[in-house]
């Protein structure tokens, strides 16, 4: 790990800054979104230290962990070109066999013109507004499970078209992905296409989608696989609502791994679906309630489904300043077919630098 900080640290020296990074971990400045603006190179990152309390019936098992700490640069060479490098430090985000830290996002854009900018490298998929929000900035401490689950891999190697930005009431993301997530090169010949359109009706409500259609299997180029979506987001003074719904059905590899440090359901051949509803409540700046409901099916053609699953989060919270923020969060979980003791709460602490 200490070999890849170094460089990471040395890349520093070599580059200025800037522009939008919203395919990235960290999100968009909002003085970067204007061609002509000009900061110095930023270094940036954050750390998640978390406790885990399951309520499982038994020992309820707990632990501390870190669910994310992560170190970036970006900058700007000259106006129009741009680079966003970020590692992963956390051994509970990259599975078992993560013994250093490793590449999480890195990426070229080419930034001059606002309706078709272009991105090469590693990113996040263009798919749902969940994946989309930065990981620092996620309105509760876990994605919504149909995100984690069919937006997999999140993150991927690929080439990607996109236009608009902050006060723009179109934004869009078009991206040629390899399908096989991070730490792999494609071994099949067919590509993903990917997707993902918002557009910003009133002043307080934007409504988008997104689709994919690819070949996520091994030496396969005949499974295909294909996905849509549609999102909602009402911001109303201290209020907003956040909610989408994904659709799922095809081909599908595990071993491409689910959201950040979740285990993937084997969704091959299925027909799976999901969706989620989200309000939070600023009632001053410090302190924010949160409530989401969420479902998700695996297999929409089987009735009685074990696997079938609904969620509440119970959540708050609490921003010390814009910088250091901490989250609570009750997870009840819901079967409907057979019942488990598999609630959880999980505290969190976070800091951006």
């Amino acid at each position: 790990m200490k070999s890849n900080i170094y460089i990471l640290f040395a890349l520093v020296f070599l580059f200025q800054v800037n522009t939008s990074f919203s395919q990235g971990c960290e999100g968009d400045d909002p003085t970067t979104n204007d061609s002509t603006s000009t900061k110095s190179v930023k270094i940036f990152g954050y750390i998640q230290p978390q406790f885990d309390y399951n309520f499982d019936g038994g020992d309820n098992k707990n632990t501390f962990k870190f669910k994310r700490a992560r170190l970036g640069v970006r900058g700007n060479i000259q106006k129009d070109f741009s680079y966003y490098f970020m590692l992963e430090a956390s051994p509970f985000i990259g599975g078992d066999d993560q013994e250093d830290a490793y590449l999480m996002d890195a990426f070229i854009s080419y930034t001059k013109y606002n309706w078709a900018k272009v991105s090469v490298g590693t990113f996040k998929q263009p798919f749902s507004l969940d994946v989309a929000t930065p990981c620092h900035s996620l309105t509760t401490i876990e994605r919504s499970i149909v995100a984690d689950q069919i937006v997999a891999p999140q993150r991927d190697f690929g080439l990607m078209l996109l236009g608009g930005n902050n006060y723009t009431k179109l934004n869009y993301w078009l991206a040629i992905m390899n399908g096989r997530g991070l730490k792999m090169v494609d071994n099949n010949t067919k590509k993903d296409i990917i997707g993902r359109a918002t557009y910003k009706l009133t002043g307080f409500l934007t409504v988008g989608g997104s689709f994919r259609y690819g070949y996520p299997k091994l030496n396969n180029n005949e499974e295909e696989r294909t996905s849509f979506g549609g999102e909602l987001l009402v911001e109303l003074d201290k209020l907003k609502i956040q909610s989408e719904f994904i659709h799922d059905e095809g081909a599908y590899q595990p071993g491409a791994g689910g959201g950040c440090g979740v285990d993937p359901i084997d969704l091959d051949g299925l027909t799976s679906e999901g969706a989620y509803i989200m309000a939070s409540y600023n009632v001053n700046e410090k302190l924010q309630p949160v409530f989401k409901y969420e479902y998700f099916d695996p297999n929409t053609e089987l009735k009685n489904n074990i696997d079938y699953l609904e969620r509440m989060t119970l959540g708050v919270n609490y921003f010390f300043n814009e910088k250091v923020r901490f989250q609570l969060n009750y997870l009840a979980n819901i079967e409907t077919v057979v019942n488990v003791d598999n609630d959880v709460l999980l505290a969190q602490m976070q800091i951006k630098f």
